[in-house]
């Protein structure tokens, strides 16, 4: 079975580009894996499903800051986590 740590954001903020879009498509993937598994009631700790669509949250948020700061569009810092709360 996985084991599902939170990512923390600052470890995600400081991924490059590239490195995030393979890391979204990890967690995707084992979304997909654990909404099967709650299905045939086979995982057990099904919080383990918030806190994956909390980390593709976190990264999008990310990857999306990154692109307007590559376009040059008026972009402030990426904020931190407790910015958003």
């Amino acid at each position: 079975m996985f084991e599902i740590n939170a990512m923390d954001y600052k470890e995600i903020k400081n991924k490059g580009l590239k490195d995030l879009k393979e890391l979204l498509a990890e967690k995707r993937n084992e979304l997909r894996e654990f909404k099967f598994k709650a299905n045939e009631n086979q995982l057990k700790n099904v919080s383990q499903i918030s806190k994956i669509k909390k980390d593709i949250a976190k990264i999008l948020t990310i990857v999306n800051f990154k692109k307007i700061q590559a376009t040059g569009e008026t972009a402030q810092e990426i904020p931190d986590e407790k910015d958003n709360k």
